[in-house]
């Protein structure tokens, strides 16, 4: 991988003949309470000194990412708008930066359905955030959970099932990694021999989770299935160089994967 633009709000690699771009709808912090140890136990003060925090809190990175294959654009994931925190919802601003005309942007595929994934249908004045778009697609365990989302009701019937071994396009594949979510969905986004893995929400705090894969988040939806994901996407990308593109890896949230004597370690492009 290769990249070839840079900015506060975006980061554009080559991968073999498609263009990649990591878009930083913003950020968000967290208690480190949410960490979980094996047992749903939290960490108390026994937190590792490699996590870095923000007046005590963990910050999370969010990220979406678009795959430019020349013809039509796929965006993984849309942030939050103004649904949460607002130090979130500038995706269109990262857009824009990166020169990627909304028009562009045709088919939507979500990671998974947390609101912070979703929400950028919608801007914060109510318009459409992707007036062209012709395909919507949610993991197929989660399209309820999608529809019962009542202010984006007006694409409840436009979503369309998105199920594991799906491709997207000739270079996007859908992987199930159930467990944040109990249809979370990678995507691995091959071309010329390059492969790069978008894996939405498998690592929440990458200065801990790569040296400590068992370790869980709160908001797992099952923490020992989660666990399991995390690992076997791991292990795929360090075995086989993959590189990787996290939705709350510290922005721009690609690098590679390699293993170490206990666990992993993540060294961002």
């Amino acid at each position: 991988m290769e990249r070839i633009s840079t900015g506060p709000y975006h980061t554009t690699y080559k991968v073999g003949d498609i263009r990649v771009t990591s878009l930083r709808d913003g950020y968000v912090d967290m208690p480190t309470g949410r960490l979980r140890q094996p047992g749903d136990r939290t960490f108390g003060g026994d937190l590792p000194a490699q996590v870095s925090l923000v007046d005590g809190a963990l910050r999370l990175s969010v990220n979406a990412f678009a795959i430019d294959d020349g013809h039509e654009i796929t965006l993984i994931d849309t942030g939050s708008s103004n649904a949460w925190h607002p130090t979130m919802g500038f995706l269109p601003q990262a857009l824009s930066e990166a020169k990627i005309a909304v028009d562009r942007i045709r088919s939507v595929a979500f990671t998974h359905t947390h609101l912070d994934h979703i929400h950028g249908l919608i801007l914060p004045d109510g318009r459409d955030g992707f007036p062209q778009l012709a395909r919507l697609l949610v993991p197929r365990p989660e399209l309820d959970m999608f529809r019962s989302e009542a202010r984006l009701s007006r694409f409840h019937d436009r979503a369309q099932p998105l199920d594991p071994g799906q491709r997207l396009s000739a270079s996007i594949e859908a992987i199930a990694t159930p467990g944040h979510e109990i249809g979370h969905t990678c995507f691995r986004v091959t071309s010329r021999g390059e492969t790069l893995l978008v894996w939405g929400d498998l690592v929440h705090v990458p200065s801990l989770q790569f040296d400590r894969p068992e370790v869980a988040w709160e908001f797992d939806g099952d923490q020992e299935q989660a666990r399991a994901s995390r690992l076997q996407i791991l292990a795929l990308a360090a075995d086989n160089a993959y590189c990787v593109a996290g939705a709350h890896l510290d922005s721009p949230g690609v690098g590679r994967i390699s293993r170490t004597e206990t666990g992993f370690r993540f060294e961002p492009l």
